[in-house]
């Protein structure tokens, strides 16, 4: 198990009106990534390696998680 222990989680500008509806992500750990669901800050955390989640975000960008109608 990862140790999460002085994780700093920073959450999307994008956020819900009250904040509540994203996920967290930590980034300040050696060798991982951490994403967390913000309404349940003591639930689980999914963890990444920088080079995942790196491409993870950058498929984002391009849009290739839009969801294609026929």
């Amino acid at each position: 198990m990862d140790d999460l222990t002085g994780a700093v989680w920073r959450k999307s500008t994008l956020s819900g009106p009250e904040g509540d509806e994203c996920v967290e992500v930590a980034m300040n750990l050696p060798g991982l990534v951490a994403v967390r669901d913000s309404k349940d800050l003591l639930g689980p955390s999914l963890i990444f390696g920088p080079g995942v989640w790196s491409a993870f975000v950058e498929d984002i960008k391009r849009g290739s998680f839009e969801e294609r109608r026929s």
